[in-house]
């Protein structure tokens, strides 16, 4: 039974086609300050695809005031229809008819910030994933889809825009003040991808003509005062639109193309059809404010949402359970342009990175889930890092195996087979398999199996034959409800190289069995394997390699990517010695040999800079973590101190040369891919330095560098920043002071500073955020500022879990508290709690206590999903 604390689970083998569908919908917004009055208008038929009852229609809808009900042009009577808290059913339903629907709504009292709701005096709406039942009663699926036709009537002077989804096809003026338009959107889209923006806004213009020669005019809307801001979004914008029409033959389809920048927003952005909705911060950007990562974000995550109008839009899915083949495939579309306009190594390098650090642990986790859930109780809980990141691997995978060729082959099959259709993900892999005339059955388990899977891998080298052997075993560890995994196809790149570095092989293997064994002929020495070069499919390598096996890779591995590996390989071994005589009470002394193999990285030349930073990066405290089975939390911060510390002081005077070298100071900033190098080569530098001891590099190169870059250099100013805020000296508080006092009236900056300070290392780093918490930067009801003080502090992998238990309870106490406000966030805030088992004793304690506390409280479902089966 479905209770307030125990709501329904939703299962995709339950699935049915609507009984009902909706050709068009009109809809009448009458926007007020105290009162919403929205009219709907739906032409509703019965689907002959349905085998259900035709005579009864069941509408979603939530925290909504019926106004009235028009069938047919007569109004319904009480006994007509019943409303309960979540649904309005209409009896004795025709099977052709014209439904009328008014409700009333108080936008300004939404801080869930799903539906329709005010952000800093502006009306606007998020739908995805079931947004628009808070809207007005309405088949809320994604395989409903219609047309819309929207008015939109609101004060003249409070609300001088009105948008809506489509092109603007009407507008006028009324005698009481207030004006109205009408919006029409002439492609079929599901209620998800409806949106509206009423408010006072800056606006920045632009066009762009198609490679058909159409013209599309570009707007970008932000809050007052903030037009300045908006250049390089713009930019990103026909970056993106050219780019998609090169690599994929995709053109825009609408004579406007729009995006509005609010503040208060649970996302980053969204795709809504023709008025994409962002997050500020993936769109405002100056060189005084925004760091380079803020830029090359802000082009992802632009090209992301534009790149939904055909992987999303056109083109649907046809329920929740297949929100990986709308992201995920989105997700790899907008990695690859990163790719192409960025570093193509270092952009791989972040795309994994963020995989192993946020997707492998949720594999491994209580919320283990396949890329295609079976289940969901709340489906907000299930915009994952599985259903991204590692839907984008599946769509590489396919790529890798049929190849390049092929693979746009079958993009364009599928976007000529199913333009103006809610699709499943069968229907996605069958376009490719029949591009390709390649079988992917197998491959399919990617979609239904949880879990990141090992291979185990062996080798021997035959000297007299000249003949060496990989023996290759793939394993899937057990996911909550998948005891028994069966064997995937994988598609492993990799190479050898012999003693000098040389290139003997590189081949691309299938593997598709239990067991595996995979045979190289002439050979002429025993070769040094570079294994899952590129990260060729999302899995765990287990060989046994060498030092001298890695320094090798790390020195002469001609695939980029697997070079950065093998030092990340070389480091996390080497951390994880010093974990060991850490608790073994012994000495910790970092290997001689990972510190000459740095200093090889910073003599050596590399035409990419940023890749010679990520070179020289240790893995993080969190991805150190996953390496171990059950997690040492003062061990591993201990030991990868130590290594960094050693690093800097072994390596002082090359930092000092490479930070002096690619020192701008005073130079105009410039966005190009060399000057973006040069500052993370230097600042990385700045980085090692600022960690030893030492008062006069402290004030000399930190200090200097904050203060001579505070007024026209975010990325140089937040890395001296970064670097003071974790150094127990007297300029970290003059720093922090100087940045709040110039900063304190731009939120968005403000978030950098929250941050930064619930980042650090240092010991007072929770009551630090606590008092953050209760300060005037502070504010519950923004998603921005609770990402950036409470997100960040609960992934601060050493004072997060501080044996004390304080931060989980001080977690605890604010998921609580954002429950009532806005679940979906507090969902997501409560993750770090839920790992629970993978810690000592003492800590899984204090988690579980948490945990079983919360669960006890009057919870949202979004909450109370993720605590039940963290439980």
């Amino acid at each position: 039974m479905t209770t307030a604390s125990h709501p329904a689970t939703i299962y995709l083998k339950h699935y049915q086609v609507p009984p009902f569908l909706i050709d068009t919908v009109e809809l009448e917004f009458q926007l007020d300050e105290d009162v919403t009055m929205v009219t709907s208008i739906l032409v509703i038929e019965a689907n002959p695809e349905s085998h259900a009852a035709k005579n009864t229609l069941v509408l979603q809808g939530e925290a909504l005031q019926l106004e009235a009900i028009h069938l047919n042009g007569t109004q319904l009577t009480a006994a007509q229809f019943k409303q309960d808290a979540c649904s309005l059913t209409i009896m004795n339903m025709p099977k052709k008819a014209t439904l009328k629907i008014q409700t009333r709504l108080q936008p300004q009292h939404n801080t869930a910030l799903s539906g329709l709701y005010k952000s800093s005096g502006n009306f606007c709406t998020q739908c995805e994933a079931q947004g628009f039942r808070r809207i007005t009663y309405f088949l809320d699926r994604p395989d409903v889809m219609s047309r819309y036709t929207t008015k939109l009537i609101a004060d003249t002077k409070k609300y001088p825009v009105l948008l809506s989804n489509g092109n603007l096809i009407d507008s006028g003026k009324l005698a009481n003040g207030k004006h109205w338009v009408v919006w029409q959107d002439p492609y079929r889209k599901p209620s998800y991808l409806f949106a509206l923006v009423a408010g006072d806004f800056d606006w920045v213009k632009d066009s762009f003509k198609t490679a058909s020669g159409r013209h599309v005019e570009l707007c970008i809307y932000v809050e007052k005062g903030h037009a300045d801001r908006v250049t390089h979004a713009m930019q990103a914008v026909k970056k993106a639109m050219r780019w998609d029409e090169v690599e994929y033959g995709r053109e825009y389809d609408l004579d406007i193309y729009m995006i509005v920048a609010v503040s208060d927003f649970n996302m980053g952005a969204m795709e809504n059809k023709g008025l994409n909705i962002f997050n500020t911060k993936y769109i405002l950007a100056k060189p005084d404010m925004a760091t380079d990562l803020d830029y090359i974000h802000i082009e992802s995550v632009i090209a992301h949402e534009y790149f939904h109008n055909w992987t999303g839009n056109r083109i649907t899915c046809r329920d929740w359970f297949q929100l990986s083949l709308k992201e995920g495939l989105t997700i790899f579309r907008d990695q690859c342009f990163t790719a192409d306009t960025t570093s193509k190594t270092v952009a791989r390098i972040l795309d994994v990175n963020d995989l192993r650090v946020s997707q492998f642990p949720e594999d491994a986790g209580p919320l283990a889930h396949s890329v295609r859930p079976e289940s969901y109780i709340e489906i907000n809980n299930f915009y994952t890092s599985t259903i991204y990141n590692k839907g984008a691997e599946v769509i590489r995978m396919i790529q890798t195996i049929v190849g390049n060729t092929l693979f746009r082959k079958g993009m364009e099959l599928y976007f000529s087979r199913h333009d103006g259709q809610a699709v499943t993900i069968e229907d996605f892999v069958k376009a490719h398999e029949d591009a390709s005339d390649t079988d992917l059955k197998q491959f399919q388990l990617w979609y239904s199996q949880a879990g990141t899977p090992t291979l185990i891998i062996k080798d021997a080298y035959d000297a007299t034959r000249q003949q060496y052997r990989l023996s290759i075993t793939q394993i899937c560890p057990p996911t909550p409800d998948q005891p028994i995994k069966l064997p995937m196809h994988i598609p492993l790149k990799m190479g050898l190289l012999d003693e000098s570095g040389n290139e003997l092989a590189n081949k691309m293997l299938e593997i598709k069995h239990k067991e595996q064994d995979v045979i190289f002929e002439s050979i002429p020495v025993k070769p040094v394997p570079s294994l899952l070069r590129n990260f060729s499919a999302p899995v765990k390598i287990q060989y046994e390699y060498t030092d001298q096996a890695l320094a090798l890779l790390f020195k002469h591995d001609t695939d980029l990517f697997n070079r950065w590996e093998a030092g990340q390989k070389f480091a996390v071994n080497s951390i994880l010695r010093l974990v060991k005589a850490y608790q073994n009470e012994k000495q910790l002394v970092t290997s001689i040999d990972f510190l000459k193999a740095l200093q090889h990285v910073l003599n050596d030349v590399y035409e990419d800079k940023w890749l010679q930073s990520e070179m020289l990066t240790l893995p993080s405290e969190k991805y150190l973590s996953e390496q171990m089975t059950i997690v040492d939390v003062d061990a591993i911060h201990v030991a990868r101190e130590c290594v960094l510390v050693d690093t800097a002081a072994y390596l002082k005077n090359h930092f000092l040369k490479l930070y002096e070298e690619n020192q701008s100071i005073g130079l105009p900033h410039e966005f190009t891919m060399s000057s973006v190098g040069s500052r993370y080569l230097k600042n990385l530098c700045l980085f090692y330095v600022m960690l030893l001891n030492d008062s006069t590099i402290h004030e000399a190169i930190g200090m200097r560098q904050f203060t001579d870059s505070l007024e026209h250099n975010m990325t140089d100013t937040m890395a001296a920043l970064r670097s003071l805020v974790n150094a127990d000296c007297p300029q970290r508080e003059m720093a922090l002071a100087l940045f709040y006092k110039k900063w304190s009236h731009d939120s968005l900056v403000i978030d950098k500073w929250l941050a930064l300070q619930a980042s650090s290392t240092l010991p007072d780093t929770l009551v630090q955020v606590k008092t953050l918490f209760k300060s005037a930067a502070f504010d519950l009801k923004n998603p921005n500022k609770v990402h950036s003080l409470i997100g960040v502090f609960g992934n601060n992998a050493y004072q997060f879990h501080q044996k004390s238990g304080e931060g989980y309870h001080f977690l605890t106490e604010v998921v609580l508290e954002l429950d009532k406000i806005n679940p979906q966030i507090a969902a997501r805030m409560l993750k770090p709690l839920t790992d629970w088992k993978r810690y000592d004793t003492l800590r899984q304690k204090l988690m579980y206590e948490q945990l079983e506390w919360i669960k006890q409280q009057k919870l949202s479902p979004d909450v109370f999903e993720i605590v039940t089966k963290s439980l």
